[in-house]
């Protein structure tokens, strides 16, 4: 394994790269962190994604929405890997996150390879990049040098994580409090091109949602579709696909399901009811023109900006030793 992790190279796209170098500015992450105290960290925890990935492929939008939670509550400092009866993973929003057992993984070979140099956060920040190159989305460079926090507390994910009820306007007053703008926004929530949501999430729109019946803004024919998959009080749990057009490819299919009024959550259809989201929905699905945006690019740029909110660098923090406890002194 040791020899397949020696002969990976990570593949950064150059303009990717001018983008995050000058993303980060006033940061004290930059790409090649770990380039001479640790070599192979980013070969590394990219052969462990892969190895994973390959035996459940659902990992790859856990580990992109896990780092997502990550940041949103104190900052991209790992907080959501801590253990504890309180802790950030126990919080309702937090309960379908997968890929924990990755992360560990990732830990216990990089502590192997390099011993307290290799934070957390930064193997969440990368993994989450691995994870889109598997589902066939574009790679960019991910600054490191993060450190990790020593605080998880399930009420910190309360006002700060976005909600599948909220308004456009409260999902832009929640992104404007971290840094990212509009852009970012449906930027980011794009990531919903690959993974699930739980019929929990979003049946209540199915069944008396109005007087008359289901959410108006659900498309009538995938109304009958998404009820045979929730049936009215039913398997809550149920995981069902947030891109109906392929879900386990990064690509804008996503965009184009929320034009056709077939979002999943109720947050993810907004996007297409608010003047200035719908733009960027817009700019998305244009493939030629000067109107049109890359997704792919895009998203690069507001996950280079997100991974950078409110990180530990230098003294803060520490360097766990395992991901899911912080360090005894």
């Amino acid at each position: 394994m040791e020899d397949n992790c020696f002969n990976q190279t990570v593949f950064l796209v150059t303009l990717l790269l001018a983008i995050a170098a000058s993303s980060v500015r006033g940061h004290s992450t930059r790409v090649g962190f770990y380039s001479s105290t640790c070599p192979r960290a980013e070969s590394i925890i990219k052969s462990t994604v892969e190895s994973h990935f390959k035996l459940d492929p659902t990992i790859a939008p856990g580990l992109l929405r896990m780092h997502f939670h990550d940041c949103f509550v104190r900052g991209c400092d790992a907080s959501i890997l801590i253990d504890g009866p309180n802790a950030e993973k126990t919080a309702p929003a937090s309960q379908f996150l997968k890929g924990y057992k990755v992360i560990d993984d990732a830990k216990f070979q990089l502590e192997c390879e390099c011993p307290g140099v290799v934070s957390c956060a930064d193997i969440l920040a990368l993994a989450a990049r691995d994870s889109v190159v598997l589902t066939k989305g574009t790679s960019w460079a991910v600054p490191t040098g993060r450190r990790d926090g020593t605080v998880s507390n399930a009420s910190d994910t309360d006002g700060n994580m976005p909600g599948f009820q909220d308004t456009v306007d409260v999902l832009k007053q929640k992104f404007a409090a971290k840094g990212l703008n509009t852009r970012d926004l449906v930027t980011l929530v794009g990531a919903h091109t690959i993974g699930t949501a739980a019929c929990e999430v979003f049946s209540y729109r199915l069944y008396n949602f109005t007087s008359t019946g289901a959410d108006p803004s659900i498309n009538p024919a995938f109304v009958s579709h998404l009820q045979a998959l929730c049936p009215q009080n039913r398997d809550g749990s149920r995981q069902i696909a947030l891109d109906t057009g392929s879900a386990d490819r990064f690509d804008t299919s996503f965009f184009a399901d929320l034009r056709e009024g077939k979002g999943i959550p109720e947050s993810d259809q907004r996007l297409w009811t608010d003047d200035l989201t719908k733009k960027f929905v817009q700019r998305f699905l244009e493939v030629r023109g000067s109107l049109g945006l890359s997704f792919n690019v895009e998203f690069g740029k507001s996950m280079v900006k997100m991974s950078n909110i409110e990180v530990k660098t230098g003294t803060m923090g520490e360097i766990r030793k395992v991901c899911s406890k912080v360090n005894e002194y």
